[in-house]
């Protein structure tokens, strides 16, 4: 009982650690955007955005923050792989965000294989970080982490979509965390910091968004993510890794459907001069090419997030 009643001091210290650094944060940050002007870029093939050309990006600083806040007041080893991702992927973010596009007249943003190489960078790091030797497993761990990191960036597209999605995902993973046989006390904590950190940035992002996220919060907030999957399951045996792999997919199911359709469109493009789906990509925006209003979309990829959640929290309590 001591042992539980220490464990829930600590998320209620990581929270309100968290959020305090994140609402302080957030004016100045804001206002910091706006005078350095970093702008958001639309992409052309989104008529729909056109009127948000210009809103101020990098409010991902805002959450990064807050989770930096609250990890200094609870600090602990296992936080460091955590910690490099953060770093290394922001750094990253960073450059596509702001630095490229003001050193690089007409350029968006990094390419891929600089910014592919630097993230693998980041997760070897956070890997060696971790005490792994396992080559196999190292790469099966960049995998999962590049995956959600370029997924949940791809989600980073609609006023609060990616904010609602990463509280339903902060849930999935605080709750699993709690039911496994092996309960990871740090993915519990990590889920309560990034979960509170959001909400200062969504009093910002909420529409219409007077920031966005950017590359620089999204791909590390995503870095994260599958850095918890990489701790739930770094203590199992393998028949116990298998018993996590249905619930773990279903609560990354918006993930994947936002992520998936994107380079097999490019790939059918070049390939075979077509494309492979009459829709647009990221899979947000096909709903909006449909005719659903902005935040119908939103709202239906929260609900969805939602139920996704909560079915692999009753699948792992179930097994």
């Amino acid at each position: 009982m001591a042992q539980e009643m220490i464990d829930q001091r600590v998320l209620v210290q990581a929270g309100a650690a968290s959020l305090v650094a994140a609402g302080i944060a957030a004016p100045i940050i804001y206002r910091t955007l706006l005078k350095i002007q970093s702008r958001q870029t639309v992409s052309e093939h989104v008529q729909e955005h056109a009127h948000k050309q210009g809103t101020p990006t990098m409010g991902g600083l805002i959450v990064l923050v807050g989770l930096l806040g609250g990890m200094l007041c609870t600090w602990r080893a296992e936080y460091l792989p955590y910690l490099l991702l953060l770093i290394g992927f922001g750094i990253v973010g960073f450059a596509d965000d702001f630095i490229v596009p003001k050193l690089m007249a007409g350029k968006r943003g990094l390419g891929w294989m600089p910014k592919l190489g630097l993230e693998i960078g980041a997760v070897l790091g956070a890997f060696w970080l971790s005490g792994g030797t396992d080559w196999v497993a190292c790469a099966a761990i960049a995998f999962i982490v590049l995956f959600f990191s370029n997924a949940y960036n791809f989600s980073d597209g609609l006023d609060t979509l990616s904010g609602g999605i990463a509280i339903w995902l902060c849930i999935g993973f605080f709750a699993i965390a709690g039911l496994i046989a092996a309960p990871s006390l740090p993915v519990q904590i990590l889920s309560v910091m990034l979960s509170v950190a959001f909400l200062p940035f969504l009093f910002y992002n909420a529409p219409p968004a007077k920031v966005f996220m950017g590359d620089v919060g999204a791909l590390p907030i995503g870095a994260v993510f599958g850095w918890m999957i990489v701790d739930l399951t770094g203590g199992m045996q393998w028949s116990q890794v298998t018993v996590l792999f249905a619930p773990i997919t279903i609560l990354s199911i918006v993930m994947l459907f936002e992520i998936i359709p994107g380079p097999l469109q490019i790939a059918s493009v070049k390939l075979r001069k077509k494309r492979l789906f009459n829709f647009k990509t990221p899979i947000h925006h096909a709903f909006q090419e449909k005719g659903w209003p902005e935040t119908r979309v939103v709202w239906m990829f929260h609900i969805v997030q939602a139920v996704c959640s909560l079915v692999a929290i009753g699948w792992v309590a179930w097994k």
